[in-house]
């Protein structure tokens, strides 16, 4: 039967219980629940599902199989344990014993003033409860409606339906699980299938940290050098900042909350300061990776002029996506050796740690250098001008040449 079906089955059959003594005079006397029922479902046409009549379900004769609900502690076992019973048995010949109770098959009433001193087992029905039941019930594939004067001593669990209460009461607990149905297994992908979605994965990430690297480059440039000669000059000093810092990152949050909260004001502040606080946090985590990013560019193409190699325009945009490429080429080694059992998830661990890493020493230097706004960050060991690129190409590579001395008292001029 249909969800939408049940549910006015049980809205008639509620309103002629509420409606019992106007019909009792009538030409037709229901003088039984299930006769209301059985009454509105002709009326309708309604038939039952999968062609079961209601009917007791006789025990078996050893005893086995059997139900025991007394202790309802593993409804998913009981229910696993019933649909194999409804699964391997014809309708016709199952057998099913209930010690302190007993099983039915399709639906079932019991009436107003009416009396059941047993467990209930109701497979493939619904349990309409009006009176008094003195165990537990238990319905499969159905629900249980307590109707306004039913009674549970037990317990009322509905395995594959729910449990609809107008106005009864249950001692016990009240649950309802839905269907168990097999988890349907993952489709096998193949080592190039995965190494294409990993794949595209890291070259959105790239193309998105680069979008943002070169924005930061273009509209604050300026603390970027900052925060970027932090990393260079103060590395180690930079990550443990950076690691004080997360570890101090939720108990400042909750100071900044209750410090607000105890004024009036601040009270009204607090949604904005959260919302200040959320970005800040965020601008130093991003702002100081593509710092690190763009250190690491910088220091690669200092070292090739060092070198005497001709690097061509060399400037933030060109350090960025340097830097960039070489943090992210450890998680590409990821993406192509991933699929391997074992030294997939030793190479995750290792391009995720060095990640952690970088962003925590990025994070201490953004707040070491006040996101880039103090430029005396400690650590410079030059001063502002020689960090130029200016300054690096009008500076010879090699040293000047050197001149011999002219002898002491010999004149140069003419």
């Amino acid at each position: 039967m249909q969800i939408g079906n049940r549910a006015l089955l049980i809205g008639i059959t509620l309103f002629l219980t509420a409606t019992a003594p106007v019909v009792a005079g009538g030409p037709r006397h229901f003088t039984d629940l299930a006769q209301r029922i059985d009454a509105v479902r002709n009326l309708l046409g309604w038939q039952q599902d999968q062609g079961v009549a209601p009917r007791i379900i006789p025990e078996a004769a050893n005893g086995s199989p059997s139900i025991d609900l007394d202790h309802l502690v593993n409804p998913s076992g009981l229910e696993a344990t019933l649909r194999n019973f409804l699964a391997t048995s014809p309708l016709d010949d199952l057998r099913i014993t209930v010690p302190g109770g007993q099983a039915r098959l399709g639906d079932y009433a019991l009436g107003t003033g009416d009396s059941l001193l047993s467990h209930l087992l109701i497979l493939r029905g619904d349990a309409f409860i009006y009176g008094h039941l003195a165990g537990s019930v238990v319905t499969l594939d159905g629900d249980i409606v307590l109707g306004a004067g039913g009674r549970v001593d037990g317990e009322a669990l509905a395995l594959g339906g729910q449990v609809r209460d107008f106005g009864g009461q249950v001692a016990g607990e009240i649950r309802a699980m839905r269907e168990a149905t097999a988890p349907v297994p993952s489709p096998r992908v193949s080592p190039l299938a995965a190494l294409a979605r990993s794949g595209a994965g890291l070259l959105g990430t790239f193309l998105t940290l680069t979008a943002l690297g070169f924005g930061l480059v273009l509209f604050g440039k300026a603390n970027l050098d900052v925060v970027s000669d932090t990393v260079t000059h103060s590395f180690g000093r930079a990550f443990l900042v950076g690691l004080l810092g997360q570890i101090l990152l939720l108990p400042t949050f909750g100071m900044l909350v209750v410090g607000l909260a105890l004024t009036v004001v601040g009270v009204l502040l607090i949604p904005f300061a959260v919302i200040v606080y959320g970005l800040l946090v965020i601008v130093c985590v991003v702002g100081g990776f593509l710092a690190v990013a763009h250190a690491m560019g910088e220091t690669h193409a200092r070292r090739r002029m060092a070198r005497g190699i001709l690097v061509e325009y060399p400037n933030s945009y060109r350090y960025m996506l340097v830097g960039l490429a070489a943090v992210l080429s450890i998680w590409l080694i990821w993406v192509v050796f991933g699929w391997v059992p074992i030294a997939g998830g030793l190479i995750w661990s290792a391009a995720a740690l060095a990640t952690w890493v970088l962003g925590t020493t990025g994070f201490g230097a953004a707040l070491l250098s006040r996101a880039g706004i103090r430029a005396n960050f400690t650590g410079r060991l030059v001063p502002p001008e020689a960090m130029t690129d200016e300054y690096l190409w009008a500076t010879p590579q090699f040293g000047v040449p050197a001149v011999k001395r002219p002898p002491q008292g010999t004149r140069t001029d003419t």
